[in-house]
């Protein structure tokens, strides 16, 4: 899928990391965070030269946001306060100097949590970063501001939490953590100072950020390099063979914290602390854990098992008594994140859905790396499609328990052409998330392939050879049906923004406040 759409970085999520190698080691890890706007398709200008970094044409983040006071200030990057020149929205921007990027490796890094950050986007409680840009010397990562500080600041301020002021936040954390691992994404550096609050506000909306340390994975794969923040490395880490329930852990020992004030491994030096990680004795008799429940304790223990293949998955966290104990939680966790896109896109009619496909096509490799790979692990025997059984495991092996019912259902949806199975643009196209439609380059592209005169408007005529050039124009559906449930004013035809209109309605997957990092206001 190349990028056959106006635009580079200003109206869409990415980041970039940074790639010290002595964050490599369990140390201070690299912080990013932020926030950004939507702005205008690129107006046509000559061809910028090509970034070595994000890899597409350079161009200045001052021409789009006014960079104003500095924020914070990392190993790799400064962040500062900006505002959107055309908006006048405030965001932060972090600026990560070429310079420093001194290593193949450290490049790659930065590209690779661009295009993490692109995966997910629009989820939840995980930051939106909005933009990234290029220039001759510096990365610029523009996100959303979040005003609140971090989650570390405000448990130092408190101290401790009382038990369902804790399981509340653990509910929120475990779920940014299952919406990741379903997406195919560790995490591999969580800790307080890596969730931001929205505002200022007790209730605030907690956010998750930095992912310049994460990965993609598959099922069953094993790493091996040492990364992470001393205090909240999982044990595996240090031995250099785990996958996602690393993440598990490392939220273990931030509940650990909420309920005690103290981390559960503590020494003098960073030696000392992957000792006492290694033994993992966990201190359940010092004040005040008497007083605490034995269901949270037991919650604590699930989670910090220092055996990978015992411990608890974020799935079950979720369906712990200790985390429905208050009634605020659901009797089941959520669908993941998958499967949600899967039933959304099932319920869309077939202009939509032909639409999306238009918009998938000129998603630029950047922002399709993530589903791309969870395409290629799905598909088991390689083959180029997903079957109705590899489709089933895939969502089984996320913790989905669907019927087979729903799975044929699914698969009926996402297969376009019925062929019995999804192929690469059928799976794209089905579970890309649905903010790709609040870039006005990728509603304006599609509007036009629909448009076949130019005219300005969508007849019946060109709608029904545009679904039929997709194979997506359904048997004994009528034209006109298609067209009334769109067409506002009744005038036959559609016009831009009724088109506009039809692809937002329902859009967002999951609309809450964000978080940043690396800002302190």
């Amino acid at each position: 899928m190349g990028n056959c759409c106006a635009g580079s970085g200003d109206a869409e999520p990415v980041p970039a990391s940074s790639g010290d190698p002595s964050t490599r080691r369990a140390g201070a890890s690299i912080k990013a965070g932020g926030a950004s706007p939507s702005s205008a398709p690129a107006q046509n200008k000559p061809p910028a030269a090509i970034g070595p970094v994000l890899g597409r044409p350079m161009e200045d983040v001052r021409s789009i946001y006014t960079v104003g006071k500095e924020l914070g200030r990392g190993q790799f990057g400064v962040t500062s306060l900006c505002t959107h020149k055309a908006t006048g929205q405030k965001f932060a921007c972090k600026t990560i100097a070429k310079r420093k990027l001194s290593t193949k490796e450290d490049v790659e890094d930065v590209r690779r949590e661009v295009q993490i950050m692109y995966h997910l986007a629009g989820q939840p409680n995980i930051v939106e970063l909005k933009g990234a840009y290029e220039d001759k010397q510096s990365v610029h990562l523009v996100m959303e501001l979040c005003a609140g500080g971090e989650l570390f600041d405000r448990i130092i301020t408190k101290g401790k939490y009382t038990e369902r002021a804790a399981a509340s936040l653990l509910r929120t954390i475990v779920e940014i953590i299952h919406t990741c691992h379903s997406l195919g994404v560790i995490h591999r550096d969580l800790k307080p100072e890596n969730f931001l609050l929205l505002s200022k506000e007790e209730d605030a909306p907690l956010k998750a950020t930095d992912f310049g340390l994460s990965v993609f994975f598959k099922q069953g794969e094993v790493f091996k390099d040492i990364v992470g923040s001393a205090y909240y490395i999982a044990p595996e880490v240090l031995k250099r063979n785990y996958g996602p329930e690393a993440d598990i852990w490392s939220v273990g020992v931030i509940l650990y914290i909420l309920l005690c004030g103290v981390p559960p491994f503590w020494a003098e030096s960073e030696h000392g602390i992957f000792n006492s990680i290694l033994r993992g004795q966990v201190d359940f008799t010092s004040d005040p854990w008497p007083r605490i429940s034995p269901a949270a304790k037991d919650l604590v223990r699930k989670m910090l098992n220092s055996d990978p293949k015992k411990r608890i998955s974020a799935y079950d966290v979720l369906n712990h008594a200790w985390i429905k104990e208050d009634g605020e939680a659901p009797d089941t966790p959520l669908d993941n994140a998958v499967m949600n896109r899967l039933k959304q896109f099932k319920a869309m009619n077939q202009f939509k859905k032909a639409a999306l496909r238009v918009i998938a096509g000129c998603l630029s490799e950047e922002e399709i790396r993530g589903l791309k790979e969870m395409f290629k692990s799905m598909d088991s025997d390689n083959s180029g499609t997903i079957t109705v059984d590899e489709l089933r495991k895939g969502l089984g092996k996320q913790g989905t328990k669907l019927t087979e019912a729903e799975v044929e259902q699914l698969m009926e949806a996402a297969d376009a052409d019925g062929s019995g199975t999804i192929d690469y643009e059928e799976f794209i196209t089905a579970t890309m998330h649905m903010n790709r439609m609040d870039r006005e380059e990728h509603l304006y592209t599609a509007f036009q392939y629909f448009d076949k005169d130019n005219s300005g408007y969508i007849s019946k005529e060109e709608l029904e050879q545009a679904l039929r050039e997709k194979g997506l124009l359904e048997d004994g559906r009528d034209i006109k049906e298609i067209v009334s449930e769109v067409d506002a004013d009744n005038d036959g035809r559609i016009d831009y923004s009724e088109f506009v209109a039809m692809m937002r309605k329902g859009a967002p997957e999951g609309a809450n406040p964000k978080k940043r990092r690396d800002v302190v206001l």
